[in-house]
């Protein structure tokens, strides 16, 4: 049946969009854990999986088994090759420990019993000392998959790491649910996505054809900063750079924060109950980590950096299920001290005057920034961080995707997790629907989170699971 599903891919080769390129090199990633309730002997069967994956790539999204490389009109392509596909890399793993041994359990006040897997546990006692993650160098696979089975345990752990150059947030988490319905269907040769995704490019180019570009403040604040420095490239060889940039390394200091929903809409009240929650959260979490930074560092930050990414299929006319990547960050540039002095009702305020005013006109700004000034792409990359000089949230809201939707025909997950991911300072919130509050994973040096988890401020609202 897999050979069936692949010798339908056609030869093609898909031009990546400006923000695709921009990309190169990063990952988007998840683990996924299901509990086996009805102790079904074929639960996630791996060769279902299997055959649901190379279903759903070859009739909707042949690039993943593309390869990248430079068009003859210098853009950036990856090449669908029938006869030399970049075919995902799957294996299923066995750990002679049960899953529960990796899993941190809290009782809160309510009764709920609520279970985290602590990876940094898992790849420290389950004989698996790290996952692989999907690249393109040195001509390795686009796909990981691993399906990762317990003794005497009935989880499963669903791995799976894409490269984020064909995948933004949005557009994984609809690949995955994708994923799952042409599973459940395997038995229907016939069965058609409901809402089949959009691949072509083309539409994010002819959207922001009718766009006039706005320049966001914190492009003119990063040109500022290294106006003497910003390296100067032509826009003729941009997606040649990109595309020949190395992979980016996870970082593997990562923690984790839950918030109960009643905790969750306490710290909203305090904060300015006027605001959403999700920026009453980065009011906290950015006058904390400063002070955690100035106890660490023993120095005055002189800026406060917060990063929000926002999809922008929301405020386009491009369709919601399109699958590349339309998600641009709206950063606020904040002074150290005025953060340090103010409110958490003013840095909220503060950071919403920033990151709120978001536009396509923001976003085709953005688009001529990595093709034009990528000087300032790079000047940014070096500001975004915990450092004597900076301080730095980069917050990636997960709360309301689709992934607890994601079944295979054996129900949806019980646990969402994720393996390392790129670069310090970033935090991705996702829901728990076991109690209906958030987790928080947090990749902040162990040393600064040592100074971060003496914070009252902080532990007035969230529970310290490692």
């Amino acid at each position: 049946m897999l050979n069936t599903h692949l010798s339908s891919i056609k030869a093609q080769d898909i031009e990546l969009g400006t923000i695709d390129i921009a990309t190169f090199g990063a990952n988007v990633d998840g683990m996924i854990i299901y509990k086996n309730m009805t102790g079904d002997a074929e639960f996630m069967s791996i060769n279902c999986i299997i055959n649901g994956l190379y279903k759903v790539i070859a009739d909707y999204y042949p690039i993943v088994m593309g390869r990248p490389s430079i068009g003859k009109n210098g853009k950036g392509v990856i090449v669908v090759d029938p006869d030399n596909l970049c075919m995902p890399d799957i294996a299923e793993l066995s750990v002679e420990l049960p899953a529960e041994h990796f899993f941190e359990t809290r009782n809160y006040k309510n009764g709920d019993m609520v279970k985290f897997f602590n990876l940094r546990k898992f790849f420290r006692e389950s004989g698996i000392s790290a996952l692989p993650e999907a690249t393109f160098s040195h001509d390795h696979s686009a796909a990981i998959v691993r399906l990762i089975r317990f003794k005497d345990s009935p989880y499963v752990v669903l791995y799976v790491s894409l490269p984020h150059v064909i995948f933004d947030g949005t557009a994984i988490a609809a690949f995955l649910n994708n994923w799952a319905e042409c599973t459940r269907n395997l038995n229907n040769p016939e069965y058609k996505l409901k809402y089949p995704p959009v691949n072509d490019r083309k539409v994010v180019r002819d959207y922001f054809d009718t766009v006039t570009a706005i320049e966001p403040p914190h492009t003119k604040h990063f040109k500022n900063l290294g106006a003497e420095s910003l390296v100067k490239v032509p826009s003729s060889v941009i997606a040649a750079l990109l595309l020949a940039a190395p992979d980016i390394p996870a970082f593997e200091e990562q923690h984790l924060l839950h918030f109960t929903a009643e905790k969750l809409e306490l710290l909203r009240q305090d904060v300015d109950k006027a605001q959403t929650t999700n920026l009453a959260l980065a009011a906290v979490l950015t006058k904390t980590i400063l002070q955690a930074n100035i106890q660490m560092f023993n120095s005055m930050p002189t800026w406060s950096y917060v990063m929000f990414p926002y999809d922008c299929r929301h405020r386009t006319e491009v369709p919601m299920t399109y699958s590349g990547n339309l998600s641009f960050s709206a950063v606020a540039p904040l002074e150290s001290q005025t953060v340090l002095d103010g409110s958490y009702k003013e840095i909220a305020q503060a950071i919403k005057e920033h990151c709120s005013k978001v536009s396509s006109e923001y976003a085709k700004s953005l688009i001529y920034t990595v093709e034009n000034e990528i000087g300032v792409l790079f000047q940014a990359g070096i500001s975004l961080c915990n450092s004597p000089d900076t301080s730095y949230v980069g917050l990636t809201n997960l709360r309301y995707m689709p992934l607890y939707s994601i079944d295979f025909g054996y129900g949806g997950p019980e646990i969402l997790s994720n393996g390392y991911f790129i670069r310090e300072g970033m935090q991705r919130i996702y829901s728990n629907k076991q109690d209906g509050g958030i987790d928080l994973f947090m990749n902040v040096k162990d040393d600064l989170f040592e100074y971060l988890k003496k914070s009252d401020e902080l532990l007035k609202y969230a529970d310290i699971i490692f």
